[in-house]
């Protein structure tokens, strides 16, 4: 097993990695593996008691989703697994939002921000209503000019659509 857009091996544990966790929730979901180099070697945790109490609290604390933090043994060395499902709505972790892809981390800002989370409101800008918007912000040329591209896609008729059907 290799290192992938779904898994991570870290040799220990740092409360920086709630990111990863917040990447994986917002992607594809994945599993981070903490007691691992990065050859993929169990190296082993001394702390894992302390770790399998402290990982479950601080992503539900800080992101509000709750992943499957397992114990597991290799050559009597321990690490632990920490699966993380994909989420159908965002996850913010202290109000930014992270997302993996490939085997890069990367915090959403900007319009990669705006895109995802209408993405997962499942909206497009279509949909976005502009409040302060009103009939004077309309450009006359645009829609002339829109109502002319229509008539040359569509072809123009002069007559309803009903009066070329058969009854």
């Amino acid at each position: 097993m290799s290192e992938r857009q779904n898994i991570e091996w870290k040799q220990s544990w740092h409360d920086d990695y709630l990111k990863w966790i917040c990447g994986f929730a917002n992607a594809i979901g994945g599993v981070i593996y903490i007691g691992m180099d990065d050859d993929g070697q169990v190296v082993g945790l001394t702390n894992f008691h302390k770790l399998l109490e402290d990982i479950p609290n601080k992503v539900r604390n800080s992101m509000g989703i709750i992943c499957d933090i397992n114990l597991l043994e290799e050559n009597f060395l321990k690490y632990i697994e920490i699966k993380v499902n994909p989420y159908s709505v965002p996850v913010s972790l202290r109000g930014r939002y992270y997302y993996r892809s490939g085997s890069a981390k990367m915090e959403l800002t900007g319009v990669e921000l705006n895109e995802f989370l209408l993405k997962k409101a499942g909206k497009t800008w279509d949909n976005v209503i502009e409040e302060a918007a009103d009939i004077a912000d309309i450009d006359e040329k645009s829609i002339a000019q829109f109502i002319g591209d229509s008539k040359e896609r569509v072809g123009y008729r002069t007559q309803p659509a009903y009066l070329h059907c058969r009854f």
